[in-house]
């Protein structure tokens, strides 16, 4: 099932994407995420609207209490940095205030020099998990997948002394969506294709095939260091093909269009302003 949330006149509305392609509006306001509270409101006969995917108006499919975010976890990608692969992963903290929606504009913040793009795999956890003995029963704390761009700008988060919450905290850096595919619906997270598109140049094209630390491994692992919650997201590291990486570097200016996919996640187009 696709889970998404919709604005509409009045408030904002949970959501799911029929077969068909049409957005089905369930009534009431938007709850906290529960994907089987989701699923039985879907079930219902009552519907609030139908409308088209394209002409609804995306919000980020759920606000996470936390985005939890994996650095380095493709080879390529910590070679393009000049970094050797790190032998447990690195983790850091994007705040819920930069979660957007598949559609929305991306702010350049004042004074960025070297602001960023990084596909990546979103993993929504579904059942609390705290100090998870193994990794065998940890998938079955994820409620499901979605799109993330981990917007970065590389002049705040590597030139400006410090961890790297300074570049990764701007207002938009997290665009999220359009929807969340439930877990049921992917037999494989290691197998699911990505890419990102500047201005409709391809810059990033790679699989979850490539990550150096599985998503299985990652919900065992961050379970040791702190509490994952119900709507909490894992960013699971982006691959090779950023701007950081480009020969020579290339950052996002305004006016700049981006088209971020993920085979079964959907799409997402951001414009930098």
């Amino acid at each position: 099932m696709r889970l998404l949330r919709v604005h509409t006149d009045v408030g904002l509305r949970d959501a799911v994407l029929a077969d068909d392609g049409r957005v089905v509006t369930l009534p009431g306001e938007a709850e906290a995420f529960d994907p089987i509270r989701w699923r039985e409101r879907a079930a219902g006969a009552n519907v609030e609207t139908v409308a088209a995917f394209e002409d609804v108006r995306l919000a980020a499919p759920l606000s996470p209490g936390k985005v939890v975010c994996v650095g380095l976890n493709y080879a390529d990608h910590a070679a393009e940095g000049g970094h050797e692969a790190p032998t447990e992963p690195i983790l850091f903290l994007k705040a819920p205030d930069t979660v957007v929606g598949a559609r929305d504009d991306i702010v350049i913040p004042r004074g960025s020099e070297k602001t960023d793009w990084e596909v990546e795999l979103g993993v929504v956890i579904g059942r609390a998990a705290a100090y998870l003995e193994s990794e065998a029963d940890a998938l079955e704390h994820v409620a499901g997948y979605v799109l993330v761009n981990d917007v970065s700008e590389r002049h705040f988060q590597l030139e400006r002394g410090g961890q790297w919450d300074k570049g990764k905290n701007s207002a938009t850096f997290c665009p999220l969506g359009p929807w969340v595919l439930t877990a049921d619906e992917v037999p494989d997270p290691q197998a699911i294709k990505l890419g990102l598109e500047v201005n409709g140049d391809a810059v990033q094209e790679s699989s979850t095939a490539r990550m150096i630390f599985s998503v299985a491994h990652l919900v065992h692992y961050i379970s040791q260091f702190m509490t994952l919650y119900p709507g909490d997201v894992i960013s699971t590291g982006t691959p090779a093909g950023v701007g950081s990486g480009q020969q020579p570097p290339r950052f996002l200016r305004a006016g700049d269009v981006l088209r971020v996919w993920a085979d079964g996640l959907g799409e997402q187009h951001s414009r930098l302003v």
